[in-house]
């Protein structure tokens, strides 16, 4: 497999930022060369006719250090990425020579600076993470493709359930959490709630219809003719009491029917409520009803058609969804995408839903870099290990060699200043 190269060669096809670089760096080292040959020239003449004009002693003073302070920065500065004219000096080509222990440092240096914990909160605190998620989601077309590759993990996310016994263990914790319920006191209190403003009413006036129809069907006559029949004497009987009777029982039973469904305040309404109350309170207080009620509830529980129920419940809820997340009109997928799309506009619209959010991507973020910090700091340690030793070397140089070709010129003007006062202190002490 051929090794990839950590960056663009520097010769060939080039990319124009790092040509241009290139060209700028080879004519400052031109210019700093040229500049340095320029000053020997100067001594070597200023230095051949200072016995006709002793002025050019000045120059010469001046050009000598400067040759030599350009001389002395050129060998740093060459010394910095090779061996000055191949000779072996030591430290030299310092860059080369300790690849490691500058790739190790690099690393610490970034790790230190730039992903403690404090930068790196301050930098992320910058970021308004909701409103990117917020924009991304209110887009109907990146919903939609979101919802699409969510249903298609539904049916994973499924077997995933059953084969992990999740369904299992979820269905013991609720079974679990209902026989904590206390039935009768919650059986009160949903009755309590059904009885206010006496809407437990509208149950009696049921009540009082199918009485009515009962006291209206010819089978339901016969029979209690019939049982009346039973129970009265023989003589009675031969007169047509019983006819007598249930004519009398049905027609006093219908008025008191009606009166009861007209008067709203009936006596009979007025029972119904003592009745209602009073059943309410013992659901409420009373022991006996709480047993009886937990006892209905464990045997309920018990029952195997209840089972027998949720498996069914559960396979046809898998199948509905695994046929509509495949389908190609899915209802769960567009209600997906809906409630993505609302998401993204209710975060836009919320400033502290945002707010809530961007901090808990900070503290997330932070703690992820915070234990992942090391792992940079070796992978780019790493990285420049493996960089080659002459690519490394140019690329340094290609970026900051321009600037230190400046040293040159300064060293060259700094050394001849020098020289120049140094000649004139000797002239001083000479005269003296």
């Amino acid at each position: 497999m051929p090794k990839a190269n950590p960056s663009p060669k520097l010769t060939g096809a080039m990319f124009v930022p790092e040509a241009e670089k290139l060209a700028a760096l080879r004519r400052t080292k031109f210019i700093a060369t040229a500049a340095l040959v320029l000053c020997v020239t100067i001594f070597l003449i200023a230095k051949s006719f200072q016995h006709r004009y002793p002025l050019l002693g000045f120059v010469a003073a001046f050009a000598e250090a400067a040759s030599i302070g350009g001389l002395a920065d050129w060998y740093a500065v060459v010394a910095l990425f090779k061996r000055p004219l191949g000779l072996p000096i030591p430290h030299t080509a310092i860059i080369p020579e300790n690849q490691n222990r500058i790739a190790d440092n690099l690393g610490h240096f970034i790790e230190t600076n730039f992903l403690s914990p404090g930068p790196v909160r301050e930098k992320l605190n910058e970021v308004d993470f909701a409103a990117l998620v917020a924009d991304w989601l209110s887009d109907r077309s990146r919903a939609a493709g979101l919802s699409r590759f969510v249903a298609r993990l539904v049916p994973q996310m499924l077997a995933s359930i059953e084969e992990s016994g999740l369904r299992g263990f979820v269905g013991e914790r609720v079974l679990e959490q209902v026989e904590k319920i206390k039935v009768a006191p919650l059986a009160a209190e949903l009755l309590s709630a059904f009885t206010d403003e006496r809407r437990h009413q509208k149950l009696f006036d049921e009540l009082t219809k199918v009485v009515g129809r009962l006291l209206s069907d010819e089978q339901a006559l016969a029979a209690m003719r019939d049982k009346i029949r039973e129970e009265l004497p023989t003589l009675f009987n031969l007169f047509r009491a019983d006819a007598y009777l249930l004519k009398k029982i049905v027609a006093s039973a219908g008025t008191l029917l009606e009166e009861v469904r007209k008067d709203k305040n009936h006596p009979m309404r007025e029972e119904f409520d003592r009745f209602v109350m009073k059943f309410i309170d013992r659901l409420r207080h009373s022991k006996e009803y709480a047993r009886r009620a937990e006892r209905l509830k464990r045997d309920f529980l018990a029952r195997p058609e209840l089972a027998d129920l949720a498996q069914e419940m559960w396979g046809s809820l898998r199948q509905f969804i695994e046929q509509d997340a495949s389908s190609e009109q899915s209802r769960i997928r567009d209600h997906l995408a809906d409630m993505f799309v609302e998401v993204g506009r209710h975060l836009a619209t919320d400033p502290q839903i945002r707010a809530d959010m961007n901090r808990g991507f900070v503290v997330a973020l932070s703690s992820f870099i915070e234990t992942q910090k090391s792992g940079v700091s070796t992978f780019i340690a790493d990285q420049v290990k493996r960089w080659d030793l002459a690519q490394l070397t140019r690329l340094i140089e290609m970026n900051i060699g321009k600037d230190l070709q400046y040293i040159r010129f300064n060293g060259m003007i700094i050394g001849g200043l020098a020289g120049l006062l140094l000649y004139a202190a000797e002239l001083l002490v000479v005269a003296n």
